[in-house]
């Protein structure tokens, strides 16, 4: 039998071959098929008409106005709302202190409702992150999935009838007040729960979907964002002692400057080193270098056939010296790219499923930007920022620990001190 007569698992190591396959409107998501849990049927595991439905309605809460309000007014305070208990204790643990401040960002785009404000419904709110987030990574979890898989439904439950319910029937009430005329539309929270109830005919999506879609935006945008700020924190105090010696110069590091470790960081560690995708038909690329595993040896196709799946190396792809310089692999925040070519590489994708936050998160890139009081720089140069700016510093008795159940390469813990300039 031809070893093509069966389906394949095609690898995509080559960047221009890895951005049509990310385009290609024939290739279905595949990434998060094992966390179905949590990610059954939101936004981004959709595909044609629904997801372009979805995502049509879901794009208004990520125009510019809004990435405006979140960086300059509501972003800062909450950081520095965040770290003030631990500079005045001296030292933090960093992946613990990013994803609450991202989750407390992630919360108002989500529709989550904190009403109490107290370190207590934080934490509570942060203990069903992490298990939504492992959720949803089920197929890097080393360890018993189906007992993981069962926690996490448990804390969807619990979640549900703590946080999202409220939230819920307090949109409504907002909603049924504009319909009556009581109110402004404007009044309206800008966040994915009040779009989808105020579109709910539209939609027609049944509670488990709304109770996924709302824990899919608190995730993503809690969990990739404080990824990217402690690596990037990580690699800005590498290049600062590789480069000066001096910890204390940190302080005075630019936002531009950060913005562009943030984007050399992603592209370098990007937040799922691969994409995968289902073929739904047959596909001609046009051009690069594939790999078929098979039991039957390498094979470099031109074309990726129905039921083929496809794993698009993101990390390999990021690092092609003919697109990123013959330095593709070291971290060079002043790397010169020719145009077209994204400083954080395909990280955030491409097509119907490029990150809908990756500005909100990431900025936008300043070579594109002609009015300097129009460049966004994203919430992780932002608060990388901060950091730098009230003292942080790696803690030298506590070096920073990977975490030995992921296969994703992620921080376990990450300790700094506060250091008073």
């Amino acid at each position: 039998m031809n070893p093509r007569d069966e389906p394949q698992v095609v690898t995509i190591t080559d960047y221009e071959l890895a951005r049509q396959a990310l385009r290609h409107k024939e290739l279905r998501q595949a990434l998060y098929d094992a966390g179905d849990v949590v990610m059954a049927d939101v936004l981004v595991n959709l595909h044609g008409d629904a997801h372009r439905a979805r995502r049509r309605l879901e794009n208004r809460l990520f125009r510019k106005d809004t990435h405006e309000r979140y960086e300059r007014d509501l972003f800062p305070e909450v950081v520095d709302d965040t770290l003030a208990p631990y500079v005045q204790q001296g030292d933090a643990e960093l992946v613990k202190v990013s994803h609450q401040m991202m989750m407390n960002l992630a919360a108002l785009t989500a529709g989550v409702d904190r009403p109490l404000q107290t370190p207590e419904e934080t934490f509570r709110l942060y203990s069903f992150l992490m298990l939504f987030i492992e959720g949803a990574t089920l197929a890097h979890f080393i360890g018993d999935r189906d007992a993981k898989r069962a926690q996490v439904a448990e804390a969807l439950s619990d979640f549900d009838r703590e946080f999202l319910q409220p939230s819920i029937a307090r949109r409504k009430l907002l909603l049924k007040q504009v319909a009556d005329g009581s109110i402004d539309e404007s009044a309206l929270p800008r966040d994915v729960l009040t779009v989808i109830l105020h579109n709910q005919e539209r939609l027609d999506l049944p509670p488990d979907v709304i109770l996924r879609e709302t824990c899919f935006y608190l995730l993503s945008g809690a969990h990739t964002s404080a990824t990217a700020f402690v690596r990037t924190t990580d690699n800005v105090f590498r290049f600062m002692d590789a480069n000066f010696g001096d910890p204390a110069i940190a302080t005075t590091i630019d936002l531009g400057f950060l913005q562009r470790c943030a984007h050399e960081t992603i592209r370098l560690q990007p937040s799922s080193p691969v994409a995968m995708r289902w073929a739904l038909a047959d596909v001609e690329l046009s051009s690069g270098n594939a790999a078929v595993d098979g039991a039957n040896g390498d094979a470099t196709p031109t074309t990726i056939r129905a039921g083929d799946k496809v794993i698009i190396d993101l990390h390999t792809a990021n690092r092609q010296i003919s697109i990123f310089g013959s330095d593709a692999c070291d971290f060079n925040p002043d790397r010169g790219l020719a145009a077209g070519v994204a400083r954080w590489g395909l990280s955030f994708g491409l097509g119907m499923h490029a990150c809908i936050g990756q500005d909100l998160a990431a900025g936008v890139d300043p070579r594109g930007v002609t009015d300097p009081a129009d460049q966004l720089y994203g919430l992780v140069p932002v608060a990388v920022q901060r950091l730098l700016a009230l003292g942080g510093q790696p803690d030298p008795e506590r070096p920073p620990v990977l975490d030995p159940t992921s296969a994703r390469g992620y921080w376990s813990s990450y300790p700094v001190k506060f250091v008073p300039s």
